[in-house]
């Protein structure tokens, strides 16, 4: 029988969390129908032999809303073996809206997840007001992987109460037609409800976004509603009240189909993991996501991510060309270097979280603490400032250096990936373009987590990024390999799985500069049956999908 795709000979890993172990892959359409031994040669033949066949990956945490409207390809993920990515995290995104608030909701993306609002307002169609046109916009253009989405808290709240939603409590009634609105939203399509407790997340004017000091009694009114339908409940809490949040978590889940939350080692694991296994232990559905490695910005003379002096914001001026012209000139070198100096220790002290990324192709992210831009510079007998420079001199411009910001200790991120709970992600793919790029989550984890350090199996790193978070999407028919399932599925080598350097594009509308990422080491990416990715570059092809709830 002849079969359209057959993954021949490969080492499976299933994403259930069983051992690896060798067959074939048969492909009709978009679904696996068979595994094991698979006789006959199929119109398609991909050779696997020596190389992982695994689910294909699904990220829970991207911004890429925006994105999507003049990216099809939906790079950088796409390149990291990513078939499904979950959107409108955090609690903002583009829907609901009126025609009135499309301003007001760019804007706030630009300045909460740096994604240029011109860009926005110009890259997406906007012909939209409900959840569901929304998704209907997006099944429109055509992705190259599957994608599903949350619905907002700043975008229903705003739609309910205007203005008066940046900082005003809700009316009973207004937190009964928010509530409704999250629900019919989540019957629309949206896989569910995502929200926003952090102050620091701002509009252009400075104010905390829709919601941020919403009372958890609007939350859990919203919980309801959304768990009426199915959906699931994001929230990116601010623990510095601890017990109130973890208490919000709860009830959220006990409502809601279930709840989904981002946390960093910082926060404590142990004392998280006691209130998330108590949680679990009572029959909730509790996930939570953190960034595979440290997080935090990448700075280099080819990005705006540098010091800022009025010397170094001369720079800013100039293209990569001229930048280097300039730090090589020695009179402005010397007054980048003075005005640096005259900050003092703590411009040093900031520094102590910077870290030299390498020359090589691949990234280095597991410096240990002590080896950081400060300690370079004292074994050379320079100011950290001169290091920074001389690396840049060296490297052409093309220096960079990662920002640690947070799951600073390496150690500490260990252990709180090594929970039952906490599931390594959070890329943010599609935010913070200019600033940083973790859209290689994924690759990383199997390149470090698993084949450097050994602290996962392959089957456990596979199964916490594919059949963990279909389970926490509901996603019943992905995940996992399966006769039957969608034929979402990874080809890669596990010897050279690695992500490559980042760099700056400027591809988004109007030009506006972004960092991208490549990997390599992926033989093959099938999305819904067809080929999209193959020896680490796309094909063209364009099999993805709107994944609804319920559907």
């Amino acid at each position: 029988m002849s079969h359209d795709l057959v993954i021949r000979g490969g080492s499976v890993v299933d994403g259930t969390g069983a051992e690896p172990y060798q067959a074939d892959v048969a492909v009709d359409g978009d679904q696996i129908v068979e595994i094991g031994k698979v006789d006959g040669k199929g119109k398609r033949e991909i050779d696997a032999a020596g190389l992982n066949v695994s689910p294909g990956f699904i990220d829970l945490h991207t911004h890429l809303d925006a994105q999507i409207g003049w990216d099809r390809d939906v790079t950088s993920v796409s390149w990291h073996g990513v078939t499904t990515a979950l959107f409108g995290n955090c609690g903002v995104t583009f829907a609901p809206c009126k025609a009135t608030d499309r301003e007001f909701l760019a804007g706030m993306m630009e300045t909460v997840e740096d994604i240029p609002k011109q860009a926005i307002l110009h890259g997406l169609p906007w012909n939209w007001e409900s959840y569901g046109g929304y998704l209907d916009a997006l099944d429109a253009l055509g992705p190259a992987i599957n994608i599903c989405g949350l619905v907002g808290h700043c975008a229903t709240r705003f739609y309910v109460m205007g203005e008066r939603a940046v900082e005003e409590p809700a009316t009973e009634d207004e937190i009964r037609q928010i509530a409704e609105l999250a629900g019919q939203s989540v019957k629309e399509g949206a896989v569910g409800f995502s929200t926003n407790r952090l102050p620091q997340h701002r509009l252009p004017d400075g104010r905390s976004i829709p919601g941020t000091f919403a009372d958890r009694a609007e939350l859990r009114a919203v919980a309801k509603e959304v768990g009426a339908h199915g959906g699931i409940m994001q929230t990116v809490s601010d623990f510095r009240e601890f017990d109130e949040e973890c208490d919000l978590i709860a009830d959220e889940a006990r409502m809601a189909r279930g709840a989904l939350f981002s946390c960093a080692a910082e926060i404590g694991t142990e004392r998280l993991d006691k209130r998330v296994s108590a949680m679990r232990a009572e029959g909730l559905n509790v996930t939570s996501v953190t960034v595979p490695r440290s997080g935090g910005g990448v700075g280099g003379l080819s990005t705006n991510n540098f010091f800022r002096t009025p010397a170094w914001n001369e720079l800013r001026k100039l293209e990569l060309d001229g930048r280097v012209k300039a730090i090589r000139d020695p009179e402005t070198r010397q007054r980048l270097v003075d005005e640096v100096k005259a900050q003092g220790d703590g411009v040093i002290n900031a520094m102590r979280r910077w870290f030299y990324m390498g020359d090589a192709a691949r990234p280095c992210y597991t410096q240990d603490l002590s080896d950081n831009l400060p300690a370079m510079a004292e074994a050379a007998g320079e100011h950290p400032v001169e290091t920074w420079l001389r690396l840049t001199d060296e490297t052409d411009g093309k220096a960079l250096f990662h920002m640690r910001g947070f799951n600073v200790n390496l150690d500490h991120l260990e252990k709180l990936i090594t929970t039952d709970w906490a599931m390594p992600g959070l890329g943010d793919a599609g935010a913070h373009v200019s600033q940083m790029i973790d859209s290689g989550w994924s690759t990383f984890i199997l390149s470090h987590w698993h084949r450097d350090s050994g602290v996962y199996s392959i089957q456990e790193a596979v199964r916490r990024i594919s059949s963990v978070p279909a389970h926490v999407l509901g996603l019943d028919d992905r995940g996992t390999l399966a006769v039957g399932k969608r034929a979402d599925i990874n080809v890669f080598d596990i010897d050279r799985l690695e992500e490559r350097m980042p760099e700056i594009v400027h591809d988004f509308p109007f030009g506006a500069p972004r960092f991208i990422q490549r990997a390599a080491g992926y033989h093959a990416t099938v999305c819904n049956g067809s080929v999209i990715l193959t020896d680490d570059e796309l094909t063209g092809e364009y099999a993805g999908r709107v994944l609804r709830s319920g559907a």
